[in-house]
């Protein structure tokens, strides 16, 4: 994928888990792209962890893959910062 592809799969991602989280109100547009991008490369470890494939294109499985690895991301931050 293309660099333009990553930012709006990862705003898409990161918006999405972030409303999950509970995060929408104090993440921005720049945040949701960070979180999306990072939790995708997270989730893209998690799955070939367990023998599934990762982050391959802009297709359905690979927004499942970084929405999980986006959720987990907040998962995390939310254990070591709280919920501001």
């Amino acid at each position: 994928m293309g660099i333009l592809s990553w930012i709006i799969f990862g705003a898409l991602a990161g918006w999405i888990a972030s409303m999950i989280m509970g995060r929408n109100e104090q993440q921005g547009c720049i945040m949701n792209i960070i979180v999306g991008v990072i939790g995708a490369s997270i989730g893209g470890w998690i799955m070939s962890f367990f023998g599934f494939g990762d982050v391959s294109g802009f297709n359905l499985y690979s927004f499942g893959v970084a929405m999980l690895g986006a959720v987990v991301l907040l998962f995390i931050v939310n254990l070591l910062f709280g919920k501001k």
